[in-house]
């Protein structure tokens, strides 16, 4: 929807504006600042801001942190502090000691019964026996365990190094009483031992000598009567009670790790003061901002060229599409002027002051803040203000540039993420509004924008990795407020172009034709005749229109309106005199023609009192163009023949001032306005009557050299030939005769 009648100017005699909407040099102004404007717009992202700083010297100015800058050593000591603060993590091992208890009752059930062994020597072996038993018992528990994944190898080392430190040593004394047990004694000792030693091993034990105090207690307690055997069963048990929970170095340093990966980032954010002025620069000052890339070690400008000739490339993408569009000639086919250009600008202008403006309240910790800028907003105004495809070239920058503003990452130029859903959510309202007829219809694509924003951020998310639950809600509600937001802007702001730059958008005219409107009531309650005569002629000129890629809702809207200056004298014109008689019948032809004439100049004086917009008040002033009224003419000519007198006039003092129709609009709507009058002034219309009437007001025109000066064809006008002709018929549906019937009347005459 090219809105080719954005023409601000109230006067074809201002030349001086005209001169401006296609002045050259103001062109190239325009298309410069629109390179500033992407130049400066993405240079602090790009091009943050270098100092000429020189190791301890002190400071000339403050130095800002040009971007949210992550503070390497501060994060640093922060994962530090976070992994001291993690407490030493033990873990408990079941070593179930009470089976080396079982192993020596068992040793000395078999060695006390065997005579063969002397005394001497059986005390000998358990001294020998029972410690290795203890470290066997160990070293066989590490080998059972190593490698299927219950203990980890450190804590393995880690057990088996402190249960062999902390081994209780048996007193000597011990050795010399075992060989006397009896089986009998050595039975009930076995039970009373495990039973002990099961007990005080249930209970988490860093140290074995808090269990071991316990055992005395326990073994009086319990079934044993005899001295020797209580005492006996007391130093087995303390033997085979070991520590049980021990320092798990790699789960504490697992915890440190994870202490460190979850420590957030030290962030100094955009605009903090890195260094005050008059600061000494110390080595850790200039090497913080060396990592950072604000020193100027050295002149280069290669950046500032890239950033420039990015900006360059993005305005030659919209200069070869308006060129290839219509182009600025100037002539009779330019579809773009200067006008067009200065409202793209603006509109450019807008949309990335929105998104830098959301970008301020952006954060490392809530990036997707970013989601919540209104980066649908230019493609919506560019397609209800100008045009659908320039529309959609537009969003392929909207989405490079929203990519750079809201890159929160110091190693990369662009974030895909917020490009791609810039690109999803201007196409979506692209299609959504194209058709738009009335400023509801820009909520409802605010609401798509907000459905598929939601969905190309959810989309992205479940692509990459997870954030948590929190996050991922906030990042798909603020690109659902996005959608909101946008259409709330766009309403706001479209009454400020239609009135800054005389828009007539698809919305304006469905306002402009709404039958309340004050000039259209007068015409309707002042000039009943003339009303229905316009709403006729807005039915076939905008078939017409469309017909032939015409705005078709202008010619509707610019018939209702063109026959306004009637009101100020209905009674001169045919169409509302209904209960009396002509009054040009007793007046000179001369003052007819001035009151017939007057209607245009009439209606384009009360359209402009009225602030309907230019458009509309052209197609009132030029649906006539400069065409002859024969009967006023013929009339006076007649009137002087019968005078005997000279006429003093001739045929070009009974044309219309004009000017000629400068549009396609203007040219279909003074050709339906003929039409239609001349279809209702027939009596008994045939079908072969309107199409040969149709084709001689369009010929008569033609030869009369109207269309000369807007870019309608004869193709053109052929279709508008036939596209009239339909609609006549089907208006007039009832009043006209066809073949049949014409031939029925006259077989019963």
């Amino acid at each position: 929807m090219v809105n080719q009648h954005a023409n601000p100017d109230d006067s074809k005699s201002s030349s001086g504006w005209s001169g401006w909407k296609h002045s050259a040099a103001v062109r190239w102004v325009l298309l410069l600042l629109f390179v500033l404007l992407f130049y400066f717009s993405l240079a602090p992202r790009l091009l943050p801001e270098t100092y000429d700083i020189e190791l301890g010297k002190a400071s000339y100015r403050d130095i800002e942190a040009p971007i949210d800058i992550k503070d390497e050593k501060a994060t640093l000591q922060a994962q530090e502090l976070a992994a001291d603060r993690v407490e030493p993590i033990y873990s408990i091992v079941a070593l179930r000691s009470e089976m080396l208890l079982e192993q020596i009752f068992a040793r000395m059930e078999q060695l006390n019964q065997d005579d063969q062994v002397t005394l001497e020597n059986k005390v000998s072996i358990y001294r020998n026996e029972i410690p290795q038993l203890y470290t066997d018992y160990v070293d066989q528990f590490v080998a059972n365990n190593r490698g299927n994944g219950t203990y980890n190898d450190t804590l393995l080392e880690e057990m088996a190094a402190v249960v062999k430190a902390q081994a209780y040593r048996i007193p000597e004394e011990t050795y010399y009483k075992l060989p006397s047990l009896t089986p009998a004694q050595l039975d009930e000792m076995h039970q009373v031992g495990v039973s002990i030693v099961r007990k005080l091993m249930g209970e988490s034990l860093r140290e074995a000598e808090t269990a071991r105090t316990k055992v005395a207690e326990l073994v009086s307690a319990s079934t044993l009567s005899e001295r020797k055997t209580r005492e006996i069963v007391q130093e087995l048990a303390r033997y085979a009670i070991m520590p049980n929970k021990f320092l798990d170095k790699q789960a504490t340093n697992d915890a440190k790790v994870a202490a460190k990966e979850n420590t957030p980032p030290v962030v100094v954010k955009q605009g903090d003061i890195l260094v005050h002025k008059g600061e000494i620069i110390s080595q850790e000052l200039y090497d913080r901002l060396s990592s950072i890339g604000v020193l100027q070690t050295k002149k280069s400008y290669w950046p500032q060229l890239g950033l420039l000739l990015m900006s360059v490339l993005f305005v030659i993408v919209i200069y070869s599409y308006l060129e290839k569009a219509g182009g600025f000639s100037g002539g009779s086919n330019t579809r773009y002027s200067n006008t067009q250009l200065s409202m793209l600008l603006l509109i450019f202008l807008l949309n990335i002051l929105a998104m830098h403006i959301v970008q301020l309240t952006q954060t490392q910790e809530m990036p997707y803040v970013g989601y919540l800028a209104p980066s649908a907003m230019g493609a919506m105004l560019i397609v209800l203000l100008l045009d659908i495809q320039l529309a959609v070239v537009s969003s392929f920058l909207f989405a490079i540039i929203v990519s750079v503003i809201f890159n929160m990452e110091s190693g990369r130029l662009f974030d895909f993420n917020f490009g791609f859903t810039t690109a999803v959510v201007s196409f979506a309202a692209i299609f959504a509004i194209h058709r738009a007829s009335q400023r509801s219809t820009i909520l409802k694509a605010g609401i798509m924008v907000s459905l598929f924003g939601s969905a190309s951020v959810l989309a992205m998310l479940l692509l990459g990795e997870l954030p948590d639950r929190s996050e991922m809600i906030m990042t798909v509600a603020f690109a659902f407020a996005s959608g909101l937001l946008t259409a709330i802007l766009v309403v706001g702001l479209m009454p400020f172009f239609e009135v800054t730059f005389g828009i007539l958008s698809a919305l304006k005219l469905v306002e402009l034709s709404n039958p309340n409107h004050p000039l259209l009531r007068k015409l309707l309650t002042e000039t009943p005749g003339t009303y229905h005569h316009s709403v006729m002629v807005g039915n076939l000129s905008e078939a017409a229109a469309e017909a032939v890629g015409a705005n078709g809702l202008l010619c509707r809207v610019g018939s209702f309106y063109h026959d306004i200056g009637k009101t100020k004298r209905p009674s001169y014109f045919i169409e509302n005199q209904t209960n009396y008689e002509n009054p040009h019948d007793s007046i000179d032809p001369k003052l007819s023609k001035s009151i017939i004439i007057a209607h245009a100049r009439d209606g384009v004086e009360m359209l402009r009192n009225h602030k309907l917009p230019k458009p509309i008040r052209d197609i009132a002033e030029q649906h006539h163009g400069t065409t002859f009224l024969k009967y006023f003419y013929h009339k006076a000519y007649k009137l002087a023949e019968e005078a005997g007198v000279e006429p003093d006039f001739t045929e070009d003092d009974f044309r219309y001032p004009g000017p000629k129709a400068q549009s396609k609009e203007a040219a279909i709507v003074g050709i339906a306005d003929c039409v239609e009058a001349a279809v209702r002034s027939l009596r008994s219309p045939t079908v072969e009557q309107v199409e040969t009437m149709i084709h001689k007001i369009i010929k008569g025109r033609l030869d009369d050299d109207q269309f000369n000066e807007c870019d309608i064809t004869l193709k053109e006008l052929e279709k508008i030939a036939q596209t009239l002709k339909e609609t006549v018929i089907g208006i007039f549906h009832s009043r006209i005769e066809y073949p049949e019937d014409v031939k029925q009347k006259e077989r019963l005459a």
